[in-house]
């Protein structure tokens, strides 16, 4: 069997020859006229085109070759490439013998031809001319099998996309997803933003965070941990009708098929909207999104089957809690909150309350096929979020899916001296060692002093689409980080 790199000699031996006979196989421009899709669109008008694209596959039998041309101007199926025939004698014998001797499937041609349909009904070309526009160095993986590994398949990302339709196809839902969330949004009158992706401190939202040095300030600056949750709401007070950023966040954490590193996320603020609004916006959204992207609102995952045309119930979190554990949050200490943990078998970080409750929840929700949306969180759990009028919980929702949370909201809180009260016990976690305790922010409570209206606030993203989809998350990023090489 050869290996890659006699395949590699081979096809730098072809490029030294080509060099040699005057032609360039790195060429700058194509006189290409028409795309692959236009071509097959409009077929029947068409008679002598230029085509351009990547050799996909390529097949001999005596006079007769046969490859496909593929240009990414639509989905890679068998509708979106086309078959190129070289055939003597109505090809001139040149263009035969430059295939032959030159061309390998993964090259990047140009062909002119005529418009011609095989004995098969094929739309195909008959090539009259051919040129290399780009020499590949490196096959292609193997056409029926692709790549196997996992790790390699992330690594070489851009062969296994074009080499998967499935995967390809993919992306191309996930680019309508975004679509279907900006036009859904920007209907509403909210203004896409963009806020900073580097910050003095890391609210918004409680992870930890990436750090890094801000050479020309002098200062050690942090990559965000949500999108400009705390800029949109500066945003309210400075008097627009409502805002959303899709963009970029970090978050220096482990990773499981609900969480990476990096990913991308949606946020929109609504003045004078409360959480209840939200709830309502929010199931027509994902109604909206799940019918336009994927063509139903019924999924299947993770032993679950839900439909987000169904009615989304509400889930109390106390009174859940006490349904599924028999522990009453309101009456139960921190070691009866453990020992119940240590009996359920669930592993925790932190000892504060806050970390207790977050894990006593979350074992809890995995046994929620939903849609529903979790309301009335302990304060505790939600120090951005209005108090309701308990005083004990928080006017926050988050949507809930086959035993995962998909998003989440809040009537925001506007209330500088609560927010300062809140800030003031975050940083006191932060100083006993919770690095995912919320970084105070006092130049936000200042502009909260100047007035914010009543606002309704919201986030959710990349885990919504994968969810969806059926795939980790992982498997939904374009690029996902991969280890150096050693």
């Amino acid at each position: 069997m050869t290996s890659i790199l006699e395949l590699k000699e081979e096809r730098i031996k072809k490029l030294e020859k080509l060099k040699e006979k005057g032609y360039n196989p790195f060429v700058a421009h194509s006189d290409r006229n028409i795309s692959v899709k236009d071509y097959l669109t409009d077929f029947e008008n068409l008679k002598t085109v230029i085509l351009a694209g990547r050799v996909m596959s390529s097949r001999g039998q005596g006079n007769l070759i046969f490859f496909d041309i593929f240009d990414g101007s639509s989905e890679f199926n068998e509708e979106s490439k086309v078959q190129a025939i070289i055939k003597n004698p109505e090809s001139e014998e040149k263009v035969f013998d430059f295939y032959k001797e030159f061309v390998d499937i993964g090259d990047f041609v140009e062909v002119e031809g005529e418009t011609f349909l095989s004995k098969t009904g094929q739309k195909s070309i008959l090539v009259k001319n051919i040129k290399i526009l780009t020499k590949s160095l490196l096959p292609l993986p193997d056409k029926y099998h692709g790549l196997q590994d996992e790790e390699l398949k992330m690594r070489y990302r851009y062969l296994d996309i074009l080499t998967n339709n499935d995967l390809r196809e993919l992306f191309f839902k996930k680019a309508k997803f975004w679509k279907v969330i900006r036009e859904f949004l920007t209907a509403k009158n909210m203004l896409e933003v963009e806020t900073p992706t580097i910050e003095t401190t890391t609210g918004g939202a409680e992870a930890r965070p990436f750090k890094t040095y801000h050479n020309d300030f002098d200062m050690e600056v942090y990559m965000r941990i949500c999108v400009g949750e705390l800029w949109q709401k500066r945003l309210m007070a400075a008097g627009y009708a409502g805002t959303f950023e899709i963009g970029r966040a970090y978050r220096n954490e482990g990773s499981s098929p609900e969480h990476l590193q990096e990913f991308t996320n949606c946020e929109f603020y609504l003045p004078y909207a409360d959480y209840r609004d939200g709830m309502k916006l929010v199931k027509d959204l994902y109604i909206k999104i799940a019918n336009e992207v994927f063509g139903k609102t019924k999924f299947e995952m993770k032993g679950f089957t839900f439909d987000l045309a169904d009615e989304w119930i509400e889930i109390n979190y106390a009174e859940e809690i006490k349904k599924q554990t028999d522990l009453d949050i309101w009456q139960v200490g921190d070691e009866e909150i453990k020992d119940k943990l240590k009996e359920l078998q669930v592993k925790y970080d932190g000892e504060s309350r806050e970390r207790l409750l977050d894990t006593l929840w979350k074992y809890c929700r995995k046994n929620i096929a939903g849609p529903a949306f979790l309301v009335n969180p302990p304060l505790l759990v939600a120090p951005l979020a209005k108090p309701n009028p308990d005083g004990k919980t928080a006017q926050m929702f988050q949507p809930i899916l086959a035993g995962s949370e998909i998003g989440r909201g809040y009537s925001e809180l506007n209330n500088p001296i609560l927010q300062k009260e809140n800030f003031e016990k975050q940083k006191q976690l932060l100083e006993k060692g919770d690095e995912e305790a919320m970084m105070p922010d006092w130049d936000f409570v200042e502009m909260l002093e100047h007035g914010m209206p009543p606002t309704c606030g919201f986030g959710f993203g990349d885990r919504l689409f994968s969810f969806l989809a059926g795939l980790p998350l992982r498997e939904t990023v374009m690029f996902p980080l991969v280890k150096t090489k050693n």
